[in-house]
């Protein structure tokens, strides 16, 4: 349809064979052609002036920083991305902007709304099991989804509580917010909804020295991954896409 709105995706890896490969499959779970999603790499240039009104969504993908990490341990680029992001994302809560963040958003979302994130519930690298709450199954974006399903993930970081005015969407046994929403329209998974099993074992090939997991383990993880049936979480991402553009 000629006139909508493009989404802003916004990527914080550096490495171009992680980055690419998110993007690709942005592109393809959220069923969304090139012209319809501008990306902005933040390991590669500032963010900007945004304005809301230019974009019927903005999702933000995952990758290698953590926002409870302490501050001197930061590299330049990380703070000034997570500077420009937590800006950008007050404004999107305050509006009630069409946003998802997937991973990282759960702790620059989770930060901004006043939620505890720490490394006390952080997960292997590989499949995982995830149960939607109440509130999960009657979400717009979440409503193609069995009550539990498979998904990939693996983070360091996540929200050990919730503020009250959030709304907890999925839960899994090691990681009690594994999706939550604020307001109608603004939400973070920490599970990956974009990856597929062949996006899976790219990150485990770029991130096998950035501690996740010990580097002879990557083979390992990888048998363990195919084992899992990861394909209802992208629908998330076409529901947004759907929902917005």
């Amino acid at each position: 349809m000629p006139g909508r709105l493009p989404f802003l995706f916004l990527s914080i890896r550096a490495e171009d064979a992680a980055a690419d490969d998110e993007y690709r499959s942005v592109l393809r779970f959220a069923r969304l052609t090139p012209d319809r999603v501008r990306r902005i790499r933040l390991t590669h240039q500032r963010l900007g002036d945004i304005d809301l009104a230019d974009w019927s969504g903005v999702i933000l993908g995952g990758g290698p920083y953590n926002v409870s990490d302490p501050q001197e341990s930061k590299t330049d680029t990380q703070r000034w991305t997570e500077e420009d992001l937590l800006a950008l994302i007050g404004r999107v809560v305050e509006a009630d902007h069409p946003f998802l963040g997937c991973c990282y958003g759960i702790g620059t979302l989770g930060t901004v709304v006043g939620a505890t994130v720490d490394r006390t519930y952080g997960e292997p690298v590989g499949g995982l099991s995830v149960r939607l709450t109440d509130d999960g199954r009657a979400d717009p974006l979440m409503v193609d989804l069995p009550e539990e399903f498979d998904a990939y993930g693996g983070h360091k970081e996540a929200i050990t509580e919730l503020p009250p005015h959030a709304v907890p969407l999925a839960t899994s046994p090691a990681c009690p917010v594994q999706a939550f929403r604020v307001g109608e329209n603004v939400y973070a998974t920490q599970f990956h909804p974009e990856l597929d099993l062949d996006g899976l074992c790219t990150r485990i090939d770029v991130y096998a020295e950035y501690g996740y997991f010990p580097p002879e383990a990557a083979e390992q993880l990888k048998a363990a991954a195919r084992l899992r049936d990861a394909q209802h979480a992208p629908s998330i991402l076409r529901r947004f896409a759907e929902r917005y553009g």
